[in-house]
Protein backbone atom coordinates (compact mmCIF):
# COMPACT_ATOMS: atom_id res chain seq x y z
CA UNK A 1 0.00 0.00 0.00
CA UNK A 2 1.29 3.66 -0.98
CA UNK A 3 0.24 5.63 1.87
CA UNK A 4 1.73 8.97 1.59
CA UNK A 5 1.71 10.69 -1.91
CA UNK A 6 3.05 14.07 -3.11
CA UNK A 7 0.51 16.46 -4.12
CA UNK A 8 1.03 19.27 -5.96
CA UNK A 9 -2.38 21.72 -5.44
CA UNK A 10 -2.02 24.11 -8.49
CA UNK A 11 -4.04 27.12 -9.68
CA UNK A 12 -5.00 25.65 -12.92
CA UNK A 13 -4.25 22.34 -12.77
CA UNK A 14 -3.51 19.97 -10.14
CA UNK A 15 -0.92 16.95 -10.09
CA UNK A 16 -0.53 13.55 -7.81
CA UNK A 17 2.45 11.64 -7.85
CA UNK A 18 4.54 8.35 -5.57
CA UNK A 19 7.29 7.28 -5.66
CA UNK A 20 7.29 3.30 -7.18
CA UNK A 21 10.20 1.13 -7.01
CA UNK A 22 12.31 4.08 -6.04
CA UNK A 23 11.18 6.36 -8.73
CA UNK A 24 8.75 9.36 -8.44
CA UNK A 25 5.72 8.63 -10.82
CA UNK A 26 3.17 10.50 -11.76
CA UNK A 27 -0.62 8.95 -11.54
CA UNK A 28 -2.55 10.01 -14.95
CA UNK A 29 -6.39 9.83 -15.46
CA UNK A 30 -7.91 9.36 -18.37
CA UNK A 31 -4.21 9.46 -20.09
CA UNK A 32 -3.44 13.08 -18.53
CA UNK A 33 -1.12 13.83 -14.95
CA UNK A 34 -2.73 16.85 -14.89
CA UNK A 35 -6.31 17.36 -13.25
CA UNK A 36 -8.27 20.83 -13.95
CA UNK A 37 -8.22 22.79 -10.72
CA UNK A 38 -11.82 23.25 -11.31
CA UNK A 39 -14.76 22.65 -9.53
CA UNK A 40 -18.32 22.50 -10.38
CA UNK A 41 -22.54 21.80 -10.10
CA UNK A 42 -24.11 20.37 -12.99
CA UNK A 43 -27.90 21.10 -13.77
CA UNK A 44 -28.76 18.00 -11.88
CA UNK A 45 -27.18 19.02 -8.67
CA UNK A 46 -23.80 16.70 -8.77
CA UNK A 47 -21.02 17.48 -8.26
CA UNK A 48 -18.03 18.10 -11.22
CA UNK A 49 -14.54 18.07 -10.35
CA UNK A 50 -11.66 18.69 -13.21
CA UNK A 51 -12.23 18.20 -16.67
CA UNK A 52 -15.81 17.36 -16.54
CA UNK A 53 -16.33 20.97 -14.37
CA UNK A 54 -13.74 22.57 -17.32
CA UNK A 55 -16.34 21.35 -19.90
CA UNK A 56 -19.15 22.43 -18.13
CA UNK A 57 -17.56 26.10 -17.70
CA UNK A 58 -18.53 27.28 -21.12
CA UNK A 59 -22.02 26.66 -20.93
CA UNK A 60 -22.32 27.30 -16.52
CA UNK A 61 -19.91 29.52 -15.93
CA UNK A 62 -21.89 30.65 -13.05
CA UNK A 63 -21.98 27.20 -11.41
CA UNK A 64 -18.29 26.78 -11.93
CA UNK A 65 -15.64 27.68 -9.89
CA UNK A 66 -11.87 28.10 -11.08
CA UNK A 67 -8.13 29.81 -10.04
CA UNK A 68 -9.29 29.26 -5.97
CA UNK A 69 -5.67 28.62 -5.02
CA UNK A 70 -5.27 32.75 -5.68
CA UNK A 71 -7.72 33.18 -3.11
CA UNK A 72 -6.34 30.66 -0.16
CA UNK A 73 -5.71 32.49 2.96
CA UNK A 74 -8.44 35.06 2.13
CA UNK A 75 -11.39 35.82 4.16
CA UNK A 76 -13.46 36.01 0.68
CA UNK A 77 -16.09 33.42 -0.31
CA UNK A 78 -17.40 32.35 -3.90
CA UNK A 79 -20.60 31.34 -4.87
CA UNK A 80 -21.16 28.10 -7.10
CA UNK A 81 -25.01 27.43 -7.86
CA UNK A 82 -25.91 29.92 -5.78
CA UNK A 83 -24.24 28.47 -2.48
CA UNK A 84 -21.64 30.14 -1.18
CA UNK A 85 -18.28 28.31 0.08
CA UNK A 86 -14.64 28.29 1.20
CA UNK A 87 -11.19 28.55 -0.85
CA UNK A 88 -10.39 25.54 1.20
CA UNK A 89 -14.04 23.64 1.17
CA UNK A 90 -13.55 24.09 -2.62
CA UNK A 91 -9.61 22.72 -2.59
CA UNK A 92 -10.79 19.61 -0.48
CA UNK A 93 -13.19 18.94 -3.42
CA UNK A 94 -10.05 18.67 -5.70
CA UNK A 95 -8.02 16.85 -3.32
CA UNK A 96 -11.03 14.42 -2.96
CA UNK A 97 -10.77 13.98 -6.70
CA UNK A 98 -6.89 13.19 -6.47
CA UNK A 99 -7.39 11.27 -3.71
CA UNK A 100 -9.73 9.34 -5.53
CA UNK A 101 -7.66 9.03 -8.36
CA UNK A 102 -4.73 7.34 -6.58
CA UNK A 103 -6.88 4.43 -4.81
CA UNK A 104 -7.99 3.80 -8.41
CA UNK A 105 -4.14 3.91 -9.33
CA UNK A 106 -2.84 2.29 -6.12
CA UNK A 107 -5.66 -0.11 -5.19
CA UNK A 108 -5.76 1.73 -1.60
CA UNK A 109 -6.75 4.84 -0.58
CA UNK A 110 -3.79 7.13 0.18
CA UNK A 111 -3.83 7.97 3.84
CA UNK A 112 -1.37 10.74 4.38
CA UNK A 113 0.18 13.68 1.76
CA UNK A 114 2.66 16.01 0.99
CA UNK A 115 1.13 18.99 -0.33
CA UNK A 116 3.34 22.11 -1.80
CA UNK A 117 2.85 25.68 -1.90
CA UNK A 118 3.80 28.85 -3.55
CA UNK A 119 7.09 29.85 -0.82
CA UNK A 120 5.57 33.27 -0.74
CA UNK A 121 2.27 32.02 0.98
CA UNK A 122 1.79 33.18 4.05
CA UNK A 123 1.14 31.17 7.33
CA UNK A 124 -2.95 31.42 6.55
CA UNK A 125 -2.50 30.62 3.23
CA UNK A 126 -0.73 27.30 4.87
CA UNK A 127 -3.12 26.99 6.85
CA UNK A 128 -6.18 26.58 4.79
CA UNK A 129 -3.70 24.23 2.22
CA UNK A 130 -3.33 21.82 5.37
CA UNK A 131 -7.24 22.29 6.29
CA UNK A 132 -8.35 21.35 2.67
CA UNK A 133 -6.53 18.18 3.07
CA UNK A 134 -7.78 17.44 6.53
CA UNK A 135 -11.42 18.10 4.44
CA UNK A 136 -10.61 15.68 2.08
CA UNK A 137 -9.55 12.96 4.35
CA UNK A 138 -5.77 13.18 4.67
CA UNK A 139 -3.15 13.75 6.63
CA UNK A 140 -1.43 16.59 6.07
CA UNK A 141 2.29 15.22 6.97
CA UNK A 142 3.81 18.04 5.52
CA UNK A 143 3.21 21.25 3.62
CA UNK A 144 6.49 21.75 1.44
CA UNK A 145 7.43 24.95 -0.81
CA UNK A 146 7.07 24.72 -4.74
CA UNK A 147 10.69 25.56 -5.40
CA UNK A 148 11.64 22.82 -2.44
CA UNK A 149 9.86 20.66 -4.25
CA UNK A 150 10.56 21.39 -7.73
CA UNK A 151 14.97 20.88 -6.51
CA UNK A 152 13.76 17.37 -5.43
CA UNK A 153 12.23 16.63 -8.66
CA UNK A 154 15.74 17.56 -10.56
CA UNK A 155 17.35 15.21 -7.57
CA UNK A 156 19.47 18.50 -6.19
CA UNK A 157 19.51 17.39 -2.87
CA UNK A 158 22.27 14.44 -3.98
CA UNK A 159 24.34 16.70 -5.56
CA UNK A 160 27.48 19.39 -4.27
CA UNK A 161 26.75 22.76 -2.64
CA UNK A 162 24.90 25.41 -5.25
CA UNK A 163 22.92 28.11 -5.67
CA UNK A 164 19.62 27.40 -7.66
CA UNK A 165 17.29 30.18 -9.06
CA UNK A 166 14.08 28.69 -10.00
CA UNK A 167 11.67 30.16 -11.55
CA UNK A 168 7.90 28.84 -11.04
CA UNK A 169 5.56 30.55 -13.85
CA UNK A 170 2.17 28.63 -13.38
CA UNK A 171 -1.74 28.80 -14.40
CA UNK A 172 -2.56 31.49 -11.59
CA UNK A 173 0.68 32.52 -9.80
CA UNK A 174 4.49 33.12 -9.82
CA UNK A 175 7.41 32.87 -7.76
CA UNK A 176 11.07 33.05 -8.30
CA UNK A 177 13.25 31.71 -5.54
CA UNK A 178 16.67 31.14 -4.52
CA UNK A 179 17.72 27.51 -2.73
CA UNK A 180 21.23 26.87 -1.17
CA UNK A 181 21.53 23.45 -1.24
CA UNK A 182 24.16 22.06 1.00
CA UNK A 183 24.81 18.68 2.55
CA UNK A 184 21.87 16.88 1.22
CA UNK A 185 19.75 20.09 2.83
CA UNK A 186 17.63 22.06 0.27
CA UNK A 187 16.74 25.73 1.94
CA UNK A 188 14.83 28.92 0.91
CA UNK A 189 17.10 31.74 1.37
CA UNK A 190 15.31 34.30 -0.80
CA UNK A 191 12.04 34.75 -2.56
CA UNK A 192 9.48 37.19 -3.89
CA UNK A 193 5.80 36.22 -5.56
CA UNK A 194 2.75 37.14 -7.43
CA UNK A 195 -0.34 35.30 -6.53
CA UNK A 196 -1.75 37.17 -9.30
CA UNK A 197 0.15 36.45 -11.91
CA UNK A 198 0.72 33.49 -14.71
CA UNK A 199 -1.40 32.02 -17.29
CA UNK A 200 -4.57 32.74 -16.02
CA UNK A 201 -3.39 36.78 -17.37
CA UNK A 202 -1.63 35.74 -20.41
CA UNK A 203 -5.06 34.29 -21.86
CA UNK A 204 -6.68 37.10 -20.84
CA UNK A 205 -4.69 39.32 -22.90
CA UNK A 206 -5.50 37.03 -25.68
CA UNK A 207 -9.02 37.50 -25.00
CA UNK A 208 -9.30 41.67 -24.86
CA UNK A 209 -6.65 41.41 -27.90
CA UNK A 210 -9.60 39.25 -30.00
CA UNK A 211 -12.51 40.68 -28.71
CA UNK A 212 -11.41 44.09 -29.42
CA UNK A 213 -10.97 42.82 -33.18
CA UNK A 214 -14.26 41.28 -33.07
CA UNK A 215 -16.22 44.86 -31.46
CA UNK A 216 -14.58 46.46 -34.01
CA UNK A 217 -15.90 43.93 -36.96
CA UNK A 218 -18.84 43.43 -35.51
CA UNK A 219 -19.84 45.96 -33.13
CA UNK A 220 -20.61 43.36 -30.16
CA UNK A 221 -18.44 42.93 -27.10
CA UNK A 222 -17.74 39.09 -26.21
CA UNK A 223 -17.18 40.22 -23.09
CA UNK A 224 -20.10 41.18 -22.31
CA UNK A 225 -22.03 37.35 -22.56
CA UNK A 226 -20.79 34.86 -20.20
CA UNK A 227 -20.93 31.99 -22.59
CA UNK A 228 -19.21 33.89 -25.19
CA UNK A 229 -16.63 34.85 -23.07
CA UNK A 230 -15.89 31.55 -21.49
CA UNK A 231 -15.50 30.02 -25.14
CA UNK A 232 -13.10 33.04 -25.68
CA UNK A 233 -11.21 31.91 -22.63
CA UNK A 234 -10.70 28.26 -23.52
CA UNK A 235 -9.92 29.46 -27.43
CA UNK A 236 -7.22 31.90 -26.09
CA UNK A 237 -5.48 29.49 -23.93
CA UNK A 238 -5.20 26.87 -26.32
CA UNK A 239 -3.70 29.26 -28.60
CA UNK A 240 -0.77 30.40 -25.76
CA UNK A 241 -0.66 26.51 -25.53
CA UNK A 242 -0.06 26.22 -29.58
CA UNK A 243 2.07 29.67 -29.83
CA UNK A 244 4.79 27.88 -27.46
CA UNK A 245 5.82 25.58 -30.19
CA UNK A 246 4.39 27.02 -33.34
CA UNK A 247 4.91 30.93 -34.68
CA UNK A 248 0.95 31.42 -35.38
CA UNK A 249 -2.48 30.07 -33.93
CA UNK A 250 -5.76 30.24 -35.01
CA UNK A 251 -9.10 31.00 -33.08
CA UNK A 252 -12.42 29.54 -34.38
CA UNK A 253 -15.36 29.89 -32.54
CA UNK A 254 -18.69 29.39 -34.97
CA UNK A 255 -21.97 30.74 -34.00
CA UNK A 256 -20.01 32.56 -30.87
CA UNK A 257 -22.54 35.58 -31.23
CA UNK A 258 -25.28 37.70 -33.01
CA UNK A 259 -26.58 40.75 -34.10
CA UNK A 260 -29.56 41.30 -35.48
CA UNK A 261 -30.88 37.62 -35.62
CA UNK A 262 -27.99 36.64 -37.64
CA UNK A 263 -25.15 34.24 -36.11
CA UNK A 264 -21.06 35.62 -35.97
CA UNK A 265 -18.46 33.49 -36.09
CA UNK A 266 -14.76 34.52 -35.18
CA UNK A 267 -11.78 33.88 -36.98
CA UNK A 268 -8.34 35.13 -36.66
CA UNK A 269 -4.76 34.05 -36.38
CA UNK A 270 -2.46 35.44 -33.70
CA UNK A 271 1.02 35.52 -33.84
CA UNK A 272 3.64 34.62 -31.44
CA UNK A 273 5.08 37.93 -31.99
CA UNK A 274 1.91 39.78 -31.41
CA UNK A 275 0.99 37.37 -28.27
CA UNK A 276 4.85 38.09 -26.66
CA UNK A 277 4.29 42.01 -27.09
CA UNK A 278 0.69 41.39 -25.55
CA UNK A 279 2.52 39.97 -22.63
CA UNK A 280 5.68 42.22 -22.65
CA UNK A 281 4.87 43.93 -19.34
CA UNK A 282 3.65 40.73 -18.19
CA UNK A 283 7.25 39.13 -18.43
CA UNK A 284 8.87 42.72 -17.18
CA UNK A 285 7.08 42.04 -13.93
CA UNK A 286 8.41 38.60 -13.37
CA UNK A 287 11.92 40.16 -14.28
CA UNK A 288 11.47 42.97 -11.78
CA UNK A 289 10.57 40.34 -8.91
CA UNK A 290 13.71 37.85 -10.18
CA UNK A 291 16.06 40.89 -9.87
CA UNK A 292 14.56 41.74 -6.34
CA UNK A 293 14.93 37.93 -5.11
CA UNK A 294 18.81 38.37 -6.06
CA UNK A 295 18.68 41.48 -4.09
CA UNK A 296 17.17 40.23 -1.44
CA UNK A 297 19.97 37.81 -1.54
CA UNK A 298 23.05 39.78 -1.73
CA UNK A 299 23.75 38.40 -4.78
CA UNK A 300 24.64 38.61 -8.66
CA UNK A 301 23.52 36.55 -11.67
CA UNK A 302 27.19 34.98 -11.59
CA UNK A 303 26.40 33.85 -8.16
CA UNK A 304 23.44 31.45 -9.72
CA UNK A 305 24.84 27.96 -10.38
CA UNK A 306 21.54 26.55 -11.62
CA UNK A 307 18.81 28.27 -13.24
CA UNK A 308 15.29 25.55 -12.95
CA UNK A 309 11.81 26.38 -14.61
CA UNK A 310 8.85 25.01 -13.34
CA UNK A 311 5.39 25.51 -14.24
CA UNK A 312 3.72 24.97 -17.49
CA UNK A 313 3.80 28.92 -18.92
CA UNK A 314 7.68 28.20 -18.68
CA UNK A 315 7.42 26.78 -21.86
CA UNK A 316 6.59 30.35 -23.56
CA UNK A 317 9.70 30.53 -25.62
CA UNK A 318 10.70 34.17 -24.41
CA UNK A 319 10.45 33.11 -21.11
CA UNK A 320 13.66 31.21 -21.65
CA UNK A 321 15.03 34.03 -23.80
CA UNK A 322 14.18 36.70 -21.15
CA UNK A 323 16.47 34.10 -18.48
CA UNK A 324 18.89 33.51 -20.51
CA UNK A 325 19.67 37.22 -21.61
CA UNK A 326 19.42 38.31 -17.94
CA UNK A 327 21.42 35.46 -15.94
CA UNK A 328 24.07 34.60 -18.37
CA UNK A 329 22.83 30.96 -18.43
CA UNK A 330 20.90 28.40 -20.38
CA UNK A 331 17.86 27.25 -17.95
CA UNK A 332 17.08 23.58 -16.86
CA UNK A 333 13.79 22.16 -18.51
CA UNK A 334 14.50 18.53 -18.20
CA UNK A 335 12.04 17.59 -15.93
CA UNK A 336 8.17 18.17 -17.23
CA UNK A 337 7.51 21.68 -15.68
CA UNK A 338 3.93 20.33 -15.44
CA UNK A 339 4.72 17.54 -13.28
CA UNK A 340 7.86 19.00 -11.37
CA UNK A 341 6.33 19.95 -8.46
CA UNK A 342 4.29 16.88 -7.89
CA UNK A 343 7.25 14.95 -8.61
CA UNK A 344 9.24 16.53 -5.87
CA UNK A 345 6.35 16.26 -3.26
CA UNK A 346 6.54 12.77 -4.12
CA UNK A 347 9.83 12.61 -2.99
CA UNK A 348 9.37 14.30 -0.19
CA UNK A 349 6.88 11.95 0.78
CA UNK A 350 9.23 8.91 0.18
CA UNK A 351 11.77 10.32 2.24
CA UNK A 352 9.13 11.07 5.21
CA UNK A 353 8.12 7.16 4.66
CA UNK A 354 11.79 6.08 4.94
CA UNK A 355 12.05 5.05 1.09
CA UNK A 356 14.67 5.06 -1.11
CA UNK A 357 14.15 7.18 -3.92
CA UNK A 358 16.42 7.76 -7.82
CA UNK A 359 16.76 10.44 -9.81
CA UNK A 360 13.41 11.42 -11.71
CA UNK A 361 13.90 9.71 -15.27
CA UNK A 362 13.41 12.05 -18.88
CA UNK A 363 14.47 11.51 -22.40
CA UNK A 364 15.61 14.53 -23.60
CA UNK A 365 17.50 15.29 -26.84
CA UNK A 366 21.17 15.46 -26.68
CA UNK A 367 22.09 18.66 -29.06
CA UNK A 368 20.07 21.24 -30.49
CA UNK A 369 18.46 20.83 -34.05
CA UNK A 370 17.73 23.32 -36.44
CA UNK A 371 18.68 24.38 -39.85
CA UNK A 372 20.95 27.03 -41.58
CA UNK A 373 20.17 30.87 -42.28
CA UNK A 374 20.78 33.88 -43.36
CA UNK A 375 21.60 35.06 -39.43
CA UNK A 376 23.85 37.52 -37.18
CA UNK A 377 27.29 35.30 -35.73
CA UNK A 378 30.36 37.14 -34.16
CA UNK A 379 28.62 40.72 -34.82
CA UNK A 380 28.47 39.76 -38.45
CA UNK A 381 25.70 38.41 -40.34
CA UNK A 382 26.10 35.36 -42.48
CA UNK A 383 24.24 33.25 -44.86
CA UNK A 384 25.15 30.10 -42.90
CA UNK A 385 24.06 30.54 -39.86
CA UNK A 386 22.58 28.26 -37.16
CA UNK A 387 19.38 28.74 -36.18
CA UNK A 388 17.63 25.91 -33.71
CA UNK A 389 14.72 24.94 -33.32
CA UNK A 390 14.52 22.16 -31.00
CA UNK A 391 17.25 23.05 -28.09
CA UNK A 392 18.81 20.28 -26.43
CA UNK A 393 18.14 18.84 -23.03
CA UNK A 394 14.03 19.79 -24.81
CA UNK A 395 11.95 16.52 -23.49
CA UNK A 396 10.77 14.27 -26.40
CA UNK A 397 8.60 13.45 -27.29
CA UNK A 398 8.04 17.19 -28.76
CA UNK A 399 7.09 19.38 -31.88
CA UNK A 400 8.13 22.43 -32.32
CA UNK A 401 8.52 25.22 -35.52
CA UNK A 402 9.65 28.63 -36.35
CA UNK A 403 9.11 31.29 -39.05
CA UNK A 404 11.34 32.09 -42.02
CA UNK A 405 11.30 34.05 -45.14
CA UNK A 406 13.13 34.40 -49.21
CA UNK A 407 16.11 36.80 -49.59
CA UNK A 408 15.46 37.74 -53.02
CA UNK A 409 12.78 39.16 -54.35
CA UNK A 410 10.26 37.06 -56.67
CA UNK A 411 11.89 33.80 -54.89
CA UNK A 412 10.07 30.42 -55.90
CA UNK A 413 12.11 28.35 -53.90
CA UNK A 414 13.93 27.84 -50.92
CA UNK A 415 16.53 24.36 -49.99
CA UNK A 416 16.15 23.68 -46.21
CA UNK A 417 19.29 22.15 -44.67
CA UNK A 418 19.30 20.43 -41.57
CA UNK A 419 21.85 20.23 -38.65
CA UNK A 420 22.42 19.14 -35.35
CA UNK A 421 24.48 20.65 -32.87
CA UNK A 422 25.51 23.90 -30.95
CA UNK A 423 27.80 25.66 -33.66
CA UNK A 424 26.39 29.10 -34.31
CA UNK A 425 27.30 28.54 -37.95
CA UNK A 426 25.47 26.33 -39.31
CA UNK A 427 28.11 23.99 -41.32
CA UNK A 428 30.17 23.42 -37.91
CA UNK A 429 27.42 20.86 -36.73
CA UNK A 430 26.48 17.36 -38.11
CA UNK A 431 24.58 17.60 -41.18
CA UNK A 432 20.98 15.42 -41.09
CA UNK A 433 20.17 16.07 -44.61
CA UNK A 434 18.29 18.78 -47.00
CA UNK A 435 15.37 19.07 -49.55
CA UNK A 436 13.76 22.09 -51.48
CA UNK A 437 10.55 23.35 -51.11
CA UNK A 438 9.73 24.61 -54.68
CA UNK A 439 6.25 26.73 -55.63
CA UNK A 440 6.93 29.39 -53.19
CA UNK A 441 4.06 32.32 -54.67
CA UNK A 442 6.21 35.36 -56.08
CA UNK A 443 6.64 38.56 -53.40
CA UNK A 444 8.90 40.85 -52.16
CA UNK A 445 11.65 39.19 -50.38
CA UNK A 446 10.66 39.01 -47.07
CA UNK A 447 7.03 38.91 -47.11
CA UNK A 448 6.72 35.17 -47.60
CA UNK A 449 6.13 33.31 -44.45
CA UNK A 450 7.64 29.99 -44.35
CA UNK A 451 7.06 27.44 -41.40
CA UNK A 452 9.58 25.21 -40.28
CA UNK A 453 8.34 22.64 -38.13
CA UNK A 454 10.18 19.59 -36.65
CA UNK A 455 8.95 16.45 -34.98
CA UNK A 456 11.06 14.52 -32.83
CA UNK A 457 10.09 10.97 -31.72
CA UNK A 458 10.71 8.69 -28.29
CA UNK A 459 12.84 6.42 -31.32
CA UNK A 460 15.42 9.29 -32.26
CA UNK A 461 13.38 10.13 -35.85
CA UNK A 462 12.62 13.28 -36.65
CA UNK A 463 10.23 14.53 -38.86
CA UNK A 464 10.83 17.79 -40.89
CA UNK A 465 8.23 19.56 -43.03
CA UNK A 466 8.23 23.04 -44.89
CA UNK A 467 5.01 25.14 -45.52
CA UNK A 468 4.66 28.17 -47.20
CA UNK A 469 1.50 29.81 -45.22
CA UNK A 470 -0.21 31.53 -48.06
CA UNK A 471 -0.50 28.39 -50.47
CA UNK A 472 -0.15 25.70 -48.15
CA UNK A 473 2.78 24.26 -50.58
CA UNK A 474 4.48 21.50 -48.07
CA UNK A 475 7.96 19.40 -48.28
CA UNK A 476 8.81 16.95 -45.84
CA UNK A 477 11.95 14.31 -44.86
CA UNK A 478 12.24 12.00 -42.31
CA UNK A 479 15.81 11.70 -40.17
CA UNK A 480 16.33 8.66 -38.81
CA UNK A 481 18.53 7.58 -35.58
CA UNK A 482 19.47 11.54 -35.18
CA UNK A 483 21.18 10.11 -31.76
CA UNK A 484 23.90 8.26 -33.53
CA UNK A 485 24.52 11.36 -35.53
CA UNK A 486 27.02 12.96 -33.09
CA UNK A 487 28.58 16.88 -33.82
CA UNK A 488 31.60 17.71 -33.54
CA UNK A 489 33.12 20.07 -30.74
CA UNK A 490 32.07 23.75 -31.92
CA UNK A 491 35.25 25.96 -31.49
CA UNK A 492 36.52 29.17 -32.97
CA UNK A 493 32.76 30.04 -34.48
CA UNK A 494 33.27 33.77 -34.57
CA UNK A 495 36.51 33.11 -36.77
CA UNK A 496 34.64 30.45 -38.69
CA UNK A 497 31.64 33.22 -39.29
CA UNK A 498 33.95 35.65 -40.97
CA UNK A 499 35.09 33.23 -43.10
CA UNK A 500 32.07 31.99 -43.61
CA UNK A 501 31.10 35.57 -44.98
CA UNK A 502 34.38 36.23 -47.20
CA UNK A 503 33.32 33.09 -49.13
CA UNK A 504 30.07 34.58 -49.22
CA UNK A 505 30.58 37.64 -50.61
CA UNK A 506 33.17 36.47 -52.81
CA UNK A 507 31.27 34.59 -55.05
CA UNK A 508 29.85 38.30 -55.66
CA UNK A 509 33.10 39.93 -56.53
CA UNK A 510 33.40 40.58 -60.60
CA UNK A 511 37.41 41.16 -60.25
CA UNK A 512 38.95 38.25 -60.79
CA UNK A 513 42.14 39.21 -58.44
CA UNK A 514 40.25 40.68 -55.88
CA UNK A 515 37.88 37.55 -55.40
CA UNK A 516 40.83 35.56 -55.60
CA UNK A 517 42.45 37.32 -52.61
CA UNK A 518 39.38 37.19 -50.22
CA UNK A 519 38.98 33.34 -50.51
CA UNK A 520 43.01 33.00 -50.42
CA UNK A 521 43.17 35.11 -47.22
CA UNK A 522 39.97 32.29 -46.16
CA UNK A 523 42.05 29.56 -46.75
CA UNK A 524 44.90 30.69 -45.23
CA UNK A 525 43.12 31.18 -41.94
CA UNK A 526 41.59 28.15 -41.96
CA UNK A 527 45.04 26.26 -42.47
CA UNK A 528 46.47 27.90 -39.25
CA UNK A 529 43.49 26.85 -37.45
CA UNK A 530 44.57 23.31 -38.28
CA UNK A 531 48.51 24.02 -37.42
CA UNK A 532 46.41 25.67 -34.09
CA UNK A 533 48.52 29.14 -35.01
CA UNK A 534 46.40 31.44 -33.13
CA UNK A 535 48.75 34.00 -34.20
CA UNK A 536 48.85 33.36 -37.49
CA UNK A 537 44.73 33.02 -36.85
CA UNK A 538 44.76 36.57 -35.46
CA UNK A 539 46.60 38.46 -37.66
CA UNK A 540 45.12 37.04 -40.64
CA UNK A 541 41.40 37.40 -39.29
CA UNK A 542 42.41 40.95 -38.47
CA UNK A 543 43.63 41.40 -42.99
CA UNK A 544 40.50 39.66 -44.03
CA UNK A 545 38.07 41.71 -41.57
CA UNK A 546 39.63 44.90 -42.84
CA UNK A 547 39.09 43.58 -46.43
CA UNK A 548 35.89 42.48 -45.85
CA UNK A 549 34.83 46.29 -44.76
CA UNK A 550 35.76 47.68 -47.80
CA UNK A 551 33.61 45.58 -49.73
CA UNK A 552 30.88 46.38 -47.55
CA UNK A 553 31.38 50.25 -47.67
CA UNK A 554 31.34 49.69 -51.66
Amino acid sequence: MKEIVGIDLGTTNSVIAYVDMGRPRVIPADGDARIPSVVGVSEEGKLLVGRPARNQYIIRPESTVKSVKRLMGSEQRVIMAGKEYTPSQISAMILGRLRDIAQAHLGDRPQKAVITVPAYFADAARQETREAGELAGLDVVRIINEPTASALAYGLNREDEQRVLVYDLGGGTFDVSIVEIASGVIEVIATSGDNHLGGDDFDQRIVDYVAGEFLKEHGVDLRRDARALARLIRAAEAAKIELSDHPFAAIREEFIAAKDGKPLNLGIEVSRAKFEELIGDLLDRTTRLLDKTLADASMKPSDIDRILLVGGSTRIPAVSEILEARMGKEPSSEVNPDECVALGAAVQAAIIAGEEVDAVLVDVTAFSLGISAIGEVGGMVVPNAYSTIIKRNTVIPTSKAEVYTTVRDNQDEVEIEVYQGENPIASGNAFLGKFMLKGIKPAPAGEPKIIVKFEYDLDGMVQVSAVEKETGKEQRMTISNVRDKVPEKAENTAILAVIDKARSIAGGVEDEEERAALLSLADDIEAALDQDDMDAVAELEAELIDALYEFEEE
